[in-house]
């Protein structure tokens, strides 16, 4: 027994020391982490409106030229519809489509926002505000367009973001007769915009401001309804409004060096990946510079068919109407606190 025994543990110890040189058995290598994929943008299309029905407009062309060049940037990622008036020829349309999600961004005039509260807007609808196109596009693109846009924004509670600031060229009146001083326009009918800082100015001179929709107004001239207006040449011309009874005879005013605002849901905007953001915005760039390229142009061009058309273009007195002009800047600038601003646009030389 005792040697059976011995035989035991001399075979374990062997064993033991077979096991204890034998290699050990190496731990299994690490998976290195995987690298999570680069996230992919998901692929949008904008709808984009403007409420010309024209697609000779400059609206057309920026919006198209925004097209262009968002979907060569993006490679397809965005994709872009041009609306021309089809989703709305009146501006209060595309503000209710744009504020339903129904467009992304849309071409309209300041005046809008003033009926919902935000009075500010109204500076940007002050007539004789800017003295030239210069003028104009120095204050725009500059702090105190800047300011603007900071405002607007903090208004609407981001409702409402200004892209970029447009140009509809210089607004012109026209109608049954000419002027020469705002005087000459009393017992006018007038067809105006909405802006109530614009429908002071023609009541001051006398006439009667009245609203007609743009998709009527040829008719409303045709038929006696209004007196007269005031847009562009462009505008106008395209409409043929220039060519009934009561548009033929166009007083150059040059009252409303007129800014148009490019206007995206702020959210909507806020809410996209940055490279989509920097894709739209550098767009915009580029589509900002074709829309007033092409306004200033179609401006020269405009006149000339105007008057090739029959009508008859007079120069007035000026200075007569920016006197008129200037109480009621003052007026609503110390109104709405504002005053900053005004004096902000009238140093720029």
């Amino acid at each position: 027994m005792k040697k059976y025994l011995s035989l035991m543990m001399v075979l374990l110890l062997a064993v033991g020391v077979f096991a204890g040189c034998a290699p050990k058995a190496e731990a299994p290598a690490e998976t290195p982490a995987e690298t999570p994929a680069e996230e992919t943008l998901e692929p949008i299309n904008l709808v984009v409106a403007h409420n010309q029905t024209s697609t000779e407009n400059p609206y057309q062309y920026g919006l198209v030229k925004f097209k262009e060049v968002v979907e060569e940037l993006s490679e397809g990622n965005i994709t872009v519809t041009v609306h021309n008036g089809s989703i709305g020829t009146n501006e209060s349309e595309l503000i209710e489509k744009l504020s339903l999600g129904a467009a992304d961004m849309v071409v309209a005039s300041p005046g809008f926002m003033t009926a919902i509260g935000v009075n500010e807007v109204d500076m940007l609808s002050l007539l004789y505000l800017f003295n030239s196109f210069d003028h104009w596009e120095k204050a725009l693109d500059g702090e105190f367009g800047m300011k603007m846009k900071e405002v607007i924004t903090e208004k609407t509670n981001n409702e409402f973001l200004i892209m970029d600031y447009w140009s509809s060229s210089v607004r012109n009146y026209y109608g049954k007769q000419p002027i020469n001083v705002p005087q000459d326009a009393a017992g006018l009918k007038i067809r105006t915009q909405s802006s109530p800082v614009q429908q002071e100015f023609w009541a001051n001179a006398g006439a009667i401001p009245t609203s007609v929709a743009w998709g009527e107004l040829y008719q409303a001239l045709q038929q006696g309804v209004v007196d007269a207006a005031e847009n562009d040449y462009t505008n106008f011309m395209l409409q043929d409004h220039h060519k009934t009874k009561n548009g033929m005879y166009v007083s150059e005013t040059m009252h409303d060096y007129t800014t148009r605002l490019l206007l995206m849901n702020g959210d909507r905007f806020d809410a996209l990946p940055e490279q989509q953001q920097a894709w739209i915005l550098e767009a915009i760039d580029a589509a900002t510079a074709e829309e007033r390229a092409v306004t200033y142009r179609m401006l020269d061009e405009s006149k000339v068919k105007v008057i090739a058309d029959g009508g008859v273009v007079n120069e007035v007195d000026l200075e007569a109407f920016r006197e008129l002009a200037i109480p009621i800047q003052d007026k609503y600038a110390e109104e709405n606190g504002m005053e900053a601003f005004l004096e902000m646009v009238r140093a720029i030389q």
